[in-house]
């Protein structure tokens, strides 16, 4: 589902008084637009389908300024998104999770230097069909036994007394996903998911499992839950403190809504910010315009302070 953003308004007369400039590489300054600060060549992007709806208002906006580059962003989930930046085929990986040992290995043994940056926060969010009227929160405690497969969870009932006694059908990301991974991590404690859960990468089939079926439950990041609140209901979970919190900007700001709040990443080779000049300039768009942005499709901005020292890391990088 595409995620539509407030695109500027261009000048078409000023346009038309700016003169060519270009380095004849199609990489650097010299677009066809004719700007003296015009940039061509292209950006690739690759990875979180959680991410995703950020990096896309981020490539929508810098089409404005920047209409000779193209920055199209791929969905291939964390993990496969990784794969390609290993491989050299991305010069940036979206990522719902911090970058694992073995893929830094790997990137080491590639010879490819990267830098990480944060882009935002996220509250992973449990959701159930519109029609179910009786679960109003669930414990991480309840939420392992219903995921794991050694849970033996079949009903309703099986979670809590007094629950009916209707078979549930569970819809998560795919093993490929950032999000599955965190969910690995904080739920299942790295134990085998239910093999009856359906598992997709694309978050819109999850959506559609879960308003398809009253009896459903499912995950994914808060975005998703914000573009089909109307047809889904979000699960308050119970937190350290024992008391159940819904996902909100402030819940998942402060942190309240634990264990399921986290940041998101995008990751970038240095030598593609050092070697190209239309990478560099669209990492620093994105970080000076990731807050709006990131708030405008349903997510939480870092702190300003915060997105500050993303760009002085930028700079180290490519000074």
């Amino acid at each position: 589902m595409k995620f539509k953003t407030v695109l500027a308004t261009l000048s078409i007369s000023s346009a038309l008084l700016l003169g060519a400039c270009g380095n004849g590489d199609g990489s650097s300054a010299g677009g066809a637009n004719g700007s003296s600060d015009g940039l061509s060549g292209s950006v690739s992007i690759d990875g979180s389908s959680t991410v995703f709806p950020i990096m896309e208002a981020v490539s929508e906006e810098y089409a404005m300024e920047q209409p000779d580059v193209k920055a199209p962003v791929g969905v291939s989930g964390t993990g496969g998104g990784f794969e390609k930046f290993i491989n050299g085929e991305t010069d940036i990986s979206n990522a719902s999770r911090p970058i694992k040992e073995d893929e830094i290995k790997k990137l080491e043994e590639a010879g490819i230097e990267y830098t990480e940056f944060e882009i935002a926060y996220d509250g992973l969010s449990v959701i159930v069909n519109k029609e179910n009227d009786f679960v109003d929160n669930l414990t991480v405690e309840e939420l392992q036994k219903m995921w794991l497969e050694s849970g033996n969870v079949k009903t309703w009932a099986d979670v809590r007394e007094g629950w009916p006694e209707e078979e549930i059908k569970f819809f998560s990301p795919g093993t490929d996903s950032g999000t599955y991974d965190y969910w690995n991590e904080v739920i299942l404690e790295d134990e085998q998911i239910r093999r009856d859960a359906t598992l997709s990468e694309d978050d819109n089939v999850l959506v559609q499992g879960v308003t398809g079926d009253k009896n459903s439950i499912g995950y994914f990041g808060f975005a998703y839950y914000i573009e089909n609140k109307d047809n889904l209901k979000v699960v308050p979970v119970v937190n350290s403190k024992g008391e159940a919190v819904t996902p909100d900007h402030e819940t998942i700001m402060t942190g309240e809504y634990e264990p399921l709040s986290r940041p998101m990443y995008f990751y970038v080779r240095n030598d593609s910010l050092q070697e190209k000049e239309q990478v560099r300039d669209y990492v620093q768009f994105a970080l000076e315009n990731a807050g709006t942005l990131a708030e405008e499709v349903g997510y939480i901005s870092l702190k300003e302070e915060e997105y500050k020292e993303a760009l002085t890391k930028l700079d180290e990088v490519t000074k």
